[in-house]
């Protein structure tokens, strides 16, 4: 069974993934404004009123925004953990809160079983008020996004490494980070174990634990301010050609925009 994937934004500016099967779909966060991503839908087909359902990984800003909007002018509901539900009541920036009705529970590790889509949430070391990845399996094919993340643990390598197809989250270069203008107190948060991902760990991790079963990469949530495209590319291209594995032959490899949408993926 093929599944669709569309970036519709992956960054600090606003987080939203699309994934679909069949005549239906769900949203992974809803960080960019309601209308961007009908229009995102619009272009490539995908009527909105397909979504059945929205997953949070956790209750930043730019993970949120739109969720109480779209829940209650499309009757979909939201599904996170109590934390993030909680978090999502408390964050200022949220324009509408969600609904009663709309309000569904997660629990780490167990599965939800929507249509034929069973989603895990699984716990990722971040600053939220709670904090999962979705691993998502459709059929025989399996789909894991890992974003915003301080580091690999063994609970994230479980699931990311079970992945034929995989979004995770490349967000900073290094040195530009050390080199920056960000106050010591903000680079010592991005770069903590409850903070974000770098270029180089990413990389690292890839290239260590590649296996023939994973098709496609993209990396996600890069910095505006601490990251470019190519670097990100770069460090995990050059490390797999450490490893023997060739980037574009041995598994495809896609960087993704932060406020563009990708284009729609067929899996």
């Amino acid at each position: 069974m093929e599944i669709r994937f569309m970036s519709i934004g992956s960054g600090s500016c606003g987080n939203c993934y699309y994934l679909g099967v069949g005549d239906y779909g769900i949203l992974v966060d809803a960080g960019v404004p309601s209308k961007t991503i009908r229009a995102a839908l619009k272009k490539e087909g995908i009527l909105f009123e397909s979504i059945c359902a929205m997953f949070v990984t956790h209750d930043h800003a730019d993970h949120i925004k739109a969720l109480g909007v779209i829940s209650s002018k499309a009757n979909i509901p939201v599904y996170a953990t109590r934390e993030v539900h909680e978090g999502i009541t408390r964050n200022y920036c949220v324009s509408k809160p969600i609904e009663p009705e709309y309000v569904r529970y997660v629990v780490k590790e167990e599965p939800v079983v929507l249509r034929d889509m069973v989603i895990t949430p699984f716990e990722v070391p971040h600053d939220g008020s709670d904090n999962v990845g979705y691993f998502i399996e459709v059929g025989d094919k399996r789909f894991c996004i890992a974003t915003d993340l301080g580091e690999i643990t063994p609970v994230v390598s479980e699931y990311v490494d079970r992945a034929n197809f995989l979004v995770i989250e490349s967000n900073y270069e290094e040195q530009m980070l050390a080199m920056g203008r960000y106050p010591e107190f903000l680079k010592m948060r991005v770069s903590g174990p409850r903070g974000h991902l770098s270029n180089q760990v990413t990389a690292r991790y890839l290239a260590s634990h590649f296996n023939e079963h994973l098709k496609y990469i993209w990396l996600c949530h890069l910095s505006e301010e601490n990251n470019h495209p190519e670097l990100a590319y770069k460090a995990v291209a050059m490390e797999f050609g450490d490893y023997g594995i060739i980037a574009g032959k041995d598994v495809r490899l896609t960087v993704l925009k932060r406020a563009v949408p990708s284009q729609l993926y067929r899996l």
